[in-house]
């Protein structure tokens, strides 16, 4: 054991040593002379990485993958340009006794690859740096820049689209917290990449400026020092130097190319080899017209009928096996459909008495979609919906306190072909359309420019949004709008509808489920409450009353402590449910206005409260306000809620506990996203500010 712990800490101590090695060896390159073996090995080194940096670029599904690209494109880089250093000494100091002077891979790059001429050489290597340069280079580092920059700028707008996917229940926190992570990496990298590509520009321009000075350089060395003829001179400088500059800069051209692969490739979970094959050859119309163009041309006189006939028919008969592929699928997939048709229906039996099961049970939440929305609810198409409902159902069970019920789902053809409606207890709740082939693209209030598409209105919302393509997503993004796809939309329709009559969906057996939930934590407590204290249908009122002013009901000790304490002195619901947000208070006050020491809050002036209070005394507690005074407070209450929500504060309107429930029922109409607490509901704690006064 303790051997292992040693050999643990010796590795330990050792697994930071690469880089400083690594950089003391391109360090030593340049300052000490290297003999030619040990060049020959670091040259061949080179080649080898960089082959292997292009084959992991072409084999990464998606860049992020390879994040380390633009370090390692760093570290090549001042490799080659100190093996270019040592290289040059070499055939600066050696280079009069021929070309083998500074090993055999320079020499056989100097000789085999360009037949020994020199003149070819110079041609050969000015092509390659003009490949390199103009080309791949250059192309790349514009490319590597535009990313850059609208990565960076579509950075709000996908943090938002997590955000909206995060408050709908379709993500968890740590799954929110991995795609900004992500989404960071991605903009890191392409950051790194807009950095990196200038290195390889640089290598090029100095692997030109290299080849100038090893030749001249070299041949005034050879004829000064060591007294050789011009025609020799050139020929063994030049030779040594055309073969030391294709050594280094096919490992440039590789490693510019892999940059270029790295940032031209869609940010899609595939390899390179699955895009090409996914796109280029979906189609077998294009093979067709391509052999058909090279069957033309082979048919010319005079033209290489062998090369284009041949060729031709190869196309061609790719086209043929890429085209029964897909007609194989096809069959298949209409098998399958045939297969998982139901039965027709027994007809013999029409005339049998009529019992109960006929009746067909109210769903309490029904989802009907029309026919082309069908593959988004059915599993086998891959579809996305049916996930996303059960985290909106399992995100609103947490928060509300209660379980949510089943959704159902059915076609029905009466509905437009893209359009769903959304059902409550059997009744039509809301209906909408969506484009499953488009996103959405919805304006949080602030854009910076107008886009194209199906204009429309978020469902859930009602906000300003377009139906885009998906290449649109990025320009969306860049320009603040929030982009989701027709799941996630449907999925916060549902999530928003459900908030908002949370109350209908809580039943005597919902009740009853929470009241066995409390049993297990505090059996006495439970016991007491139902039915010693109160009987159940009070309890399910009283919940619902919570409910319906979106207060959850998770901290359902605190409620049945409360109502224990009040129900013998009353079994009035509402008086019951004063009591409880009392005791709820601090949790009201925290959802309202989480986070901020001191509330801002709304008040009604003295007069119109003793006018409002007679109200009561007179009509009870559902209060008569003559018609004039109702339509301005009405407006008053539209009014001052509407200037909350631009400031970004909450509407909270603070009044006399006699009120409160008068006042909630009231603002319901006027402001629905208002809130009515009462004095006794503020914690004592927690400080107040008035903003604003409405008055008669």
């Amino acid at each position: 054991m303790a051997d292992v712990m040693a050999l643990t800490k010796k590795q330990f101590k050792l697994s930071g040593l690469g880089t400083p090695i690594v950089l003391l060896a391109v360090l030593a390159m340049m300052v000490l002379p290297m003999p030619p073996l040990f060049l020959d090995l670091m040259f061949t080194f080179n080649i080898t990485l960089a082959l292997v940096v292009v084959l992991v670029t072409v084999y990464t599904k998606r860049p992020v993958e390879f994040a380390a690209f633009p370090t390692i494109l760093l570290v090549t880089t001042l490799l080659r340009l100190s093996l270019n250093v040592a290289s040059t000494r070499v055939v600066l100091l050696e280079g009069h006794q021929g070309p083998s002077a500074a090993g055999h891979v320079i020499e056989s790059f100097g000789s085999v690859v360009v037949g020994g001429n020199y003149a070819v050489g110079l041609v050969v290597f000015a092509i390659l740096i003009l490949i390199n340069f103009v080309v791949v280079t250059k192309g790349a580092g514009r490319i590597s820049e535009v990313s850059a920059r609208f990565t960076l700028d579509a950075m709000p707008g996908k943090q938002m689209s997590i955000d909206a996917d995060l408050n709908a229940g379709l993500l968890t926190q740590e799954a929110a917290s991995a795609r900004r992570e992500e989404i960071a990496m991605e903009a890191d990298f392409y950051g790194a990449m807009d950095g990196a590509s200038k290195f390889v520009r640089g290598d090029a321009v100095a692997g030109v400026m290299i080849l100038f000075i090893n030749i001249l350089g070299g041949v005034a060395i050879g004829m000064g020092q060591h007294d050789l003829d011009f025609s020799t001179a050139i020929r063994f400088y030049a030779l040594l130097t055309i073969g030391d500059g294709l050594v280094a800069q096919i490992p440039s051209l590789l490693l510019s190319t892999a940059a270029a692969i790295m940032v031209t490739r869609q940010n899609v979970d595939h390899d390179i080899g699955e895009q090409v094959i996914g796109q280029m050859l979906s189609d077998p119309r294009a093979l067709y017209i391509s052999a058909l163009i090279m069957g033309m041309l082979g048919i010319i006189p005079g033209m290489p009928h062998v090369a284009f006939l041949g060729l031709g028919s190869v196309v061609a008969v790719g086209g043929y096996f890429i085209n029964k592929s897909k007609q194989d699928k096809i069959d298949d997939a209409e098998l399958v459909a045939k297969k998982a048709e139901p039965a027709p229906k027994d007809t013999s039996n029409e005339l049998k008495e009529l019992s109960w099961d006929d009746v067909e049970p109210v769903d309490p939440i029904g989802l009907e979609v029309g026919y082309r929305l069908i593959p988004m609810v059915d599993k086998a198409q891959d579809g996305k919906l049916m996930s996303r409902i059960k985290g909106v159902r399992k995100k609103l069970s947490q928060e509300l306190g209660f379980l949510i019920s089943t959704v159902h789902i059915r076609d029905n053809l009466e509905l437009s072909p893209n359009g769903y409606r959304i059902s409550l207890m059997g009744v039509p709740t809301s209906e909408a359309e969506v484009y499953p082939d488009r996103e959405l693209a919805i304006n949080p209030g602030q854009v910076f420019g107008r886009l194209e598409g199906i204009a429309t209105k978020d469902p859930a919302f009602g906000l300003e949004a377009f139906w885009i393509s998906p290449d649109q997503k990025e320009q969306a993004q860049t320009l603040g709008y929030t982009v989701v796809d027709a799941s996630t939309v449907v999925a916060t329709h549902l999530s928003q509808l459900l908030q908002d009559h949370a109350a209908s969906l809580l039943g005597h057996e919902e009740a009853e489920q929470i009241l066995k939930r409390l049993a297990v934590s505090a059996p006495k407590l439970a016991e007491e409450l139902v039915p010693g204290a109160l009987p159940l249908s009070i309890l399910v009122k009283i919940l619902q009353n919570l409910l319906s002013e979106h207060i959850p009901v998770r901290d359902i000790r605190t409620i049945a402590e409360t109502l224990a304490e009040y129900a013998p002195r009353s079994q009035d619901p509402d008086a019951l449910t004063s009591q409880v947000r009392v005791a709820l208070g601090r949790m009201i006050v925290q959802t309202v206005s989480p986070g901020v020491e001191e509330m801002p809050v709304i008040t009604i002036e003295p007069s119109l409260e003793q006018i409002l209070q007679k109200s009561i005394q007179v009509s009870g507690a559902e209060g008569g306000i003559e018609p004039m005074l109702a339509e301005k407070l009405q407006q008053s209450l539209k009014d001052v809620a509407q200037k909350q929500e631009m400031e970004g504060q909450p509407a909270v309107l603070l009044v006399n506990p006699a009120l409160r429930l008068l006042m909630a029922r009231f603002s319901r109409y006027a402001a629905p996203n208002m809130h009515v607490l009462s004095y006794h509901e503020i914690p004592d704690n927690k400080q107040i500010r008035i903003v604003a006064t409405v008055g008669q």
